[in-house]
């Protein structure tokens, strides 16, 4: 007799994609951020990015050799944590300190999770949060021209002086080193989108949602509104961090409530908070309320009624 149906485990359905694709791809589109930046600040910057690598692979590889797990550096997650750590950081930062953070971001946040996909929040920016507090100073100093210490446009905004929008959009300002240049973050962007490695719902609420907290709560003005979206990091974390798969939500619906959510914490963080920018944390404490928040948006299956 032949069997017609099978009995198997779930996933029933499974795609062609494996992460290694995934994260390849999105080490791709950091491409022209990495670029830029060591084009805006120098060989410094290509050194800081280069140790935040290796300190996360070689974190990687060390830890599942000694713990007798399969070494998994070949998946390309280690890779893109330790780039968007690197990219976090300040050009002129110590080489130590992106070296400290990669250990924690890979041994800390991911490997004593159970590795990749059980982390609850994004590893790198844990790492990058993680020395905030404890290098407070080393990671607030930023370098410009022959290594002058300049505030960032958020920093000058929030004093109350005015911010050239074009070098915002660019990428000729101080700051981290991914961060700078817009343009070669929405380059990126376009190609992830393109690849479907990430879709649009997350980075869409959150830039809406805090374009519209920033002018409701700010000052209604476009272009203090544009100054807003293009410093701080936040197109960074809106594409490359809040959409983690992670630690960020599953369904479409809890993906939509995650960005509100990112918007209204950033917005909260930037314009009441003691600091000009606030992505990270905002980032991080929402990863941490994803279980919550899909449990509110998950769909009701078929037969039951709803809670």
């Amino acid at each position: 007799m032949t069997n017609i149906l099978s009995t198997s485990s779930s996933p029933h359905i499974r795609n062609q994609v494996a992460t290694p694709n995934i994260m390849y791809d999105v080490a791709i589109a950091m491409i022209p951020a990495s670029a830029y930046g060591i084009y805006q600040f120098g060989i410094k910057a290509a050194l800081v990015l280069l140790v935040s690598v290796l300190s996360c692979i070689l974190s990687e590889y060390v830890f599942e050799a000694l713990m007798g797990k399969t070494v998994t550096v070949s998946d390309g997650s280690a890779l893109v944590t330790g780039m968007i750590l690197g990219l976090n950081m300040p050009p002129a930062i110590p080489l130590w300190i992106p070296f400290l953070g990669g250990l924690f971001a890979i041994i800390i946040v991911k490997q004593l999770y159970g590795g990749i996909g059980q982390n609850f929040m994004n590893p790198a920016l844990a790492a990058r949060c993680f020395l905030l507090i404890s290098f407070a100073g080393q990671m607030t100093t930023f370098t410009y021209h022959d290594a002058v210490v300049s505030p960032t446009p958020l920093a000058s905004l929030k004093a109350g002086q005015s911010v050239d929008l074009t070098a915002m959009f660019i990428g000729k300002i101080p700051g981290s080193i991914g961060e700078v240049s817009v343009i070669a973050l929405l380059i990126g962007a376009a190609y992830m989108l393109i690849r479907k490695v990430i879709s649009i719902r997350i980075p869409a609420a959150y830039l809406i949602t805090f374009a519209l907290f920033v002018f409701i709560f700010g000052r209604q003005d476009l272009s203090y509104v544009l100054a807003h979206l293009c410093g701080g990091g936040i197109i960074f974390g809106a594409f490359f961090m809040a959409t983690d798969y992670s630690s960020s939500p599953i369904t479409k619906k809890g993906q939509i409530l995650f960005g509100i959510l990112l918007g209204i914490l950033t917005g909260l963080f930037r314009l009441f908070g003691g600091s000009a920018e606030g992505v990270s944390y905002a980032i991080i404490i929402s990863n941490i309320l994803v279980p919550l928040i899909e449990e509110i948006s998950l769909p009701v299956a078929f037969g039951k009624e709803k809670r």
